[in-house]
């Protein structure tokens, strides 16, 4: 193991070299671009043996990895908002195809108008695709989640989306171990050296369907999503042990009863933390980081707990005319509960920082009778 200071971008690059992927399908947009010119500069070196591909956009990128995945390739692609956004069409393709992709996605907001910032609102808005999502709150996180992610992937025949906060967490530095590659290979075996397409006996691939044979398919589908959650939880184990570092579905750091939790994704959770470590602070902090499937025992394990009193949703997205998307998500989950917690909204979408005095202050606000979202830049 090398311990590095790396970005969260080349976290990303590093994680792709370590699983060996065999096809990199390359087109730069920000702040993803470093990831594919790391990646283009470990290629040149040597010391990334896939093959490199730069592609003229998005839905290219994203589609050169659907023709490799067929082939029975390790694929990996990275992008970032409006990029997302241009590979709808296939996005839905690859999961329905079930193909074991990776992408990487740097969370930045979707336009109208134009703006850099870190917002979820573009992962999240393929929340219904059918990708598995992981949500980071750190580089290091971002590194592993790589390497888990295909081997997730590869296990469930479904693809991944990996997604950090854009600038946040994709430009800063931090202090991430990384493994050596023979420890990576015994966690995440070599693809098998065939192809899935014989060329000397061609096949039609997911051609045209009836309505009874689509219905027939998209429930196996679901059914193949819906044990992720006891997948994904045999890697994470496995993981930990090998490399001694725990990413669950679902994170709980505070006291074991504390009446007020704070639950958020992504790179605010260590804004989070760091708020909650105070001197008089007595909440505390649940971090969702697989996000679809969405592990809603798990939730409602933690705030159906009856200690539980309130509860704050801090959300880097909204949906309009609804809210913040994890808030309903978690109000969904607790439905159904005897007594369930209070549940209030903290919304700091398009790139807002959450600062220790916003999140203070947003803590001691009280909000109008019928609101349903209070707005961070109120607060300022």
């Amino acid at each position: 193991m090398t311990e590095k200071i790396i970005t969260g971008n080349q976290a990303v690059a590093q994680g792709v070299r370590l699983s060996r992927a065999q096809v990199v399908s390359a087109y730069p947009i920000t702040p993803q671009t470093t990831v594919m010119e790391t990646l283009a500069e470990m290629w040149a070196g040597g010391e990334f043996g896939g093959d490199f591909v730069a592609v003229e956009s998005e839905y290219s990128a994203l589609g050169y990895c659907v023709g490799a995945a067929y082939a029975g390739a390790r694929a990996f692609t990275a992008t970032s908002s409006h990029g997302l956004a241009y590979m709808h069409e296939l996005i839905h393709w690859a999961a329905g195809a079930r193909l074991p992709i990776v992408m990487s996605n740097a969370n930045r907001a979707i336009g109208a108008p134009w703006c850099i910032e870190s917002d979820q609102t573009d992962s999240l808005s393929q929340r219904d695709t059918g990708w598995l999502q992981l949500y980071c709150s750190s580089v290091q996180e971002i590194l592993d989640s790589i390497i888990m992610a295909f081997r997730l992937a590869e296990t469930a025949r479904l693809p991944v989306m990996v997604n950090y906060d854009g600038f946040y967490l994709s430009h800063t530095y931090e202090a991430a171990a990384i493994p050596e590659q023979k420890e990576v290979d015994l966690f995440l075996p070599s693809p098998p050296d065939r192809p899935a397409i014989d060329l000397d006996a061609p096949e039609n691939r997911h051609g045209l369907v009836g309505s009874e044979a689509m219905h027939r398919l998209l429930s196996v589908r679901y059914q193949a999503t819906e044990a992720v959650l006891a997948i994904y939880e045999e890697i994470y184990r496995e993981f930990a042990l090998r490399f001694g570092r725990r990413w669950p579905a679902v994170e709980y750091a505070g006291p074991p009863g504390a009446q007020t939790v704070l639950v958020t994704a992504g790179g605010m959770a260590q804004t989070v933390k760091s708020f909650l470590s105070g001197p008089g602070r007595g909440e505390a902090l649940l971090r969702i980081r697989l996000f679809r499937p969405f592990p809603a025992d798990g939730i409602r394990k933690v705030l159906g707990a009856p200690h539980v009193a309130r509860v704050v949703v801090i959300d880097r997205n909204v949906s309009m005319g609804v809210g913040g998307i994890f808030a309903q998500e978690v109000k969904a989950a607790l439905q159904g509960l005897p007594k369930g917690p209070q549940v209030s909204e903290l919304n700091v979408s398009g790139g807002l920082d959450l600062s220790p005095d916003l999140l203070a202050r947003a803590l001691e606000a009280q909000r109008p009778e019928g609101e349903k979202i209070n707005w961070a830049v109120n607060l300022l």
